[in-house]
């Protein structure tokens, strides 16, 4: 039960959304409605706008053309921008900001270092690494912070094991797929259900329906990315292995326990499987490779030289601020002096933040607690200046807004790292300094995301996305074929899954309901496909070439990685048209 109550009056007349306010035109409208996101997109792609210009940008078309061409009162168009800016800022911006916060503040102390040092222990194998470093850890941060940090982070700690620097950001590229849909505390998934109003746990359920299948196969493709032909004939089980079990634990947390943690759990289960496993087997070789991606493969060469199981590098510690420094200095002893695996003691306090966040969010989801939560925790009204209806007169879900506080996942997050300061000994000046510095780190982000849900808020209350999505109903049944490729535009464009489903997914819903299709189907399919355009954006190839010491490079990134995102897409929108019909419909919640 939450509590529910008006803040303010509403406007007593009701603006009637007109899905083709053009001439009574709807393929021209659909055009003109489109424009702000082929603004946004051409800012981005062909001008290389910075993205938080494009998407205010954007958003200042997409306003004038409510308001000129959908008739949409300018007060309404301006609450409709209110609205959209504030579910960005809380509670997205929310959880990212406090997810980033908890990784910064275990890179402040030595923990974060044992931790990536009891990874490079297990293995000196490169091709067990990509899936350990990777795949695994990566899961864990994207599941933290994402938005880059997983690929900046993994690429490093790859070079650090001795990996080339171009094969390293490819790899940890391509391994930032599977955990995206996921990601940041299940942000993309909150907010699809915040602008198409459908269940957050039935999308969740749908998501993880789709996801893991992409899981199986990603840790195949890392291998062969390492080692070619090799690398797969020799360590093939080990990969399998890890994408079942990441796929399953995806799969089963999302659909049953809480998706918030559907990552942790999944990248927690996957690293413990891989390390039961190797107790019981090892590749035939261990290679350390030497050669660079635009060399052959490295199938039928003789193995290198070992890993240099050497401290992260240079890469990932310019990046470190003064306050993290000031913190890893008082912080605790430590003995980072070698490189042998870590005392169990210390294995088990670097991995705690991680503990404690699946310790806080499984209190959260004791029936008692949670239903204390939903009482005290979440308040419910109508936005104020916003009365929207419908062609059909039905009021539009956005105008209601539902505030979580105390239950929120980015509440939860900032208690973990409440108690994750007082753990690692971090006092209360050095964890404002850093809280502080996330913000400024993120100052571009949080004007970018902000703008890109107000932009969606506009679309979708103007009746813009409507009309986009009357239109595209029209192709029928085969919108199931179109659905998919439109959440990878927007991921590969935007970079950000949950900014793709802010623009797409109530476009998703407007046509699936049109075509007779599921829309939980149609809207999870623009998360579960769009992660595969991630690898192909212009923020993500940055980051990785930036981290990597490549900057210049992601043209090289870009055609090392398009054919695989390609082939993927084509995989998961097979799945999705399956999905649609008979065939695997039961699948569909």
């Amino acid at each position: 039960m939450q509590t529910t109550f008006p803040l303010a009056p509403v406007p007593t007349g009701a603006f009637i959304q007109i899905t083709d306010p053009l001439f009574g035109n709807l393929a021209l409208s659909a055009a003109c409605a489109a424009l702000p996101l082929v603004l946004l997109f051409v800012l981005l792609g062909v001008f290389r706008m910075k993205a938080h210009k494009a998407a205010l940008a954007a958003l200042l078309l997409s306003i004038v053309l409510a308001v000129v061409g959908w008739q949409m009162p300018a007060g309404q168009a301006l609450s409709a921008t209110a609205a959209g800016a504030f579910y960005g800022l809380f509670p997205i911006l929310w959880i990212l900001v406090n997810a980033l916060w908890i990784y910064k503040l275990t890179v402040a102390t030595p923990w974060f270092e044992v931790l990536g040092r009891t990874i490079r222990s297990i293995s000196n194998d490169l091709r067990i690494l990509s899936i350990l470093i990777a795949f695994c850890f990566g899961a864990l941060l994207e599941s933290l912070a994402g938005f880059g940090a997983p690929v900046a982070i993994s690429a490093a700690m790859l070079m650090a094991a001795g990996m080339k620097p171009l094969k390293s950001a490819i790899v940890s590229l391509l391994a930032n797929t599977a955990p995206v849909a996921f990601g940041a505390m299940a942000a993309p998934i909150i907010a699809l259900n915040g602008v198409t109003g459908l269940p957050v746990h039935d999308l969740a359920q749908m998501a993880g329906r789709q996801t893991p299948f992409i899981a199986v196969l990603v840790p195949l493709i890392l291998v062969f990315l390492v080692d070619g032909k090799r690398g797969l004939k020799q360590t093939w089980p080990v990969a399998v292995v890890a994408g079942l079990v990441f796929g399953l634990a995806q799969f089963v947390t999302s659909n049953f326990l809480a998706v918030e943690l559907t990552d942790v759990v999944a990248a927690v289960a996957t690293v413990t499987a891989v390390l039961v496993m190797l107790r019981f087997w090892q590749p035939v070789e261990s290679v350390g490779l030497t050669d660079g991606l635009d060399q052959a493969d490295a199938a039928g060469t003789e193995p290198q030289t070992r890993l240099n199981q050497s401290e992260p590098a240079d890469a990932m510690r310019s990046t470190e601020t003064t306050a993290i420094k000031t913190a890893r200095r008082s912080a605790g002893d430590v003995d980072l002096s070698n490189h042998q695996r870590p005392a169990a003691g210390q294995v088990w306090k670097a991995i705690a933040p991680y503990l404690i966040i699946m310790g806080i969010f499984s209190i959260a989801q004791i029936p008692a607690v949670k239903a204390w939560l939903g009482v005290v925790g979440s308040v419910t009204f109508p936005w104020p200046g916003l009365d929207v209806t419908n062609a059909a007169g039905d009021p539009v879900p956005a105008t209601t807004f539902k505030l979580d506080h105390i239950k929120a996942t980015g509440t939860l997050l900032f208690f973990s790292g409440l108690i994750t300061m007082a753990l690692y000994k971090v006092s209360v000046r050095q964890g404002l300094k850093i809280y502080w510095d996330t913000l400024v780190q993120l100052r571009f982000t949080l004007v970018t995301v902000t703008a890109v849900l107000a932009l969606s808020f506009v679309m979708n209350l103007s009746g813009q996305t409507a009309s986009l999505g009357a239109f595209l109903a029209s192709t029928g049944a085969f919108f199931a074929v179109i659905s998919p490729l439109i959440g990878w535009i927007g991921v590969a464009l935007t970079g950000s899954d949950t900014s793709s489903n802010a623009l797409f997914g109530q476009l998703q819903v407007t046509a699936a309901n049109s075509t007779g299709l599921s829309p939980v189907l149609m809207a999870a399919a623009n998360s579960s496909a769009g992660v595969l355009g991630k690898m192909l954006s212009l923020q993500n190839l940055a980051v990785a070439a930036a981290a990597v010491g490549l900057e210049g490079a992601e043209s090289t990134l870009f055609r090392k990685l398009v054919g695989w995102s390609l082939g993927l897409l084509a995989l998961i929108t097979l799945l999705i048209v399956l999905q649609s019909t008979p065939v695997l419909g039961w699948m569909v919640p």
